[in-house]
């Protein structure tokens, strides 16, 4: 097969690399992405709250079903919409742990990082915006209430300490890594690796919300605690670095774990 003397490459593989999604496409996907994320799950908690309180119902158990529900679901619209652009990450930890465990260059970690955080914060600046034009006294509620931000003590919803937060967001985020590298395996994946994903992140967050209000994703933890106060914000290193800290050592272990190749 002859090959292009420029590029030492079969016009089959040049014609398919030139197929392949730039990194501009790539971005944007990731932004719009993490967008759909946060905006569904904190659009739902926060207004599902309010109408639950307006018509006299318990909201303990109503917020973290319908908040679970919604990032579930939306993490499946987004990884069967953006996914096949842009790998469906939405999320730094997710990026970080693809990294660790060889399944993402490092080199183009920042840059989705920086789409992922640009997208989360356009979102709950979006639903500020709508609040502005809520019922009066809806938007400072919100607010006051922490703009559903992750934290512990008085922003825990279940009354948890520090220690809680950052144990359930490390072993939270690991398992999420888990399901994610085993379902999009090259050789032992599925092609419903988009549904999985979604009704785990569904499962970790009906565990997580009571305890911290469930971050896993430091692009969700930042969009909302720029709106929640100062509380918030003292409090958002820890969704930071240990939803980090978790997908790092999950990527990281399966690729020891797994992905061994027996030498025969």
């Amino acid at each position: 097969m002859s090959r292009d003397p420029r590029t030492g490459k079969s016009p089959a593989s040049a014609a398919s690399a030139s197929a392949q999604p730039t990194m501009g496409s790539r971005l944007a996907a990731e932004a719009l992405g993490t967008f759909l994320l946060v905006f569904g799950l904190i659009g739902a908690a926060l207004f599902s709250s309010h109408l639950a309180d307006a018509q006299n119902a318990p909201t303990a158990g109503i917020v973290p079903v319908v908040a679970a529900l919604a990032v579930g679901l939306s993490v499946i619209m987004g990884a069967y919409a953006f996914g096949p652009i842009s790998g469906g990450h939405f999320n730094p930890a997710v990026t970080l742990g693809l990294a660790a465990a060889g399944r993402f260059a490092w080199k183009d970690a920042l840059p989705y990082i920086i789409a992922q955080a640009v997208g989360g914060v356009v979102a709950s600046s979006a639903l500020v915006l709508i609040g502005l034009f809520g019922p009066a006294g809806w938007l400072t509620s919100a607010q006051d209430g922490g703009f559903a931000s992750n934290g512990w003590g008085k922003l825990s919803p279940g009354g948890f300490d520090m220690p809680a937060a950052i144990i359930i967001e490390v072993i939270i985020t690991a398992l999420f890594l888990f399901v994610i590298l085993g379902v999009t395996h090259a050789k032992r994946g599925t092609q419903f690796g988009g549904l999985v994903i979604g009704l785990s992140l569904t499962l970790f967050l009906l565990v997580a919300v009571p305890v911290d209000n469930a971050s896993l994703n430091p692009a969700r933890s930042l969009a909302t605690a720029i709106y929640g106060g100062g509380d918030a914000l003292s409090m958002l290193w820890v969704f930071i670095v240990f939803p980090i800290v978790g997908a790092l050592l999950a990527g990281f272990s399966y690729r020891a774990l797994f992905d061994n190749v027996q030498k025969r």
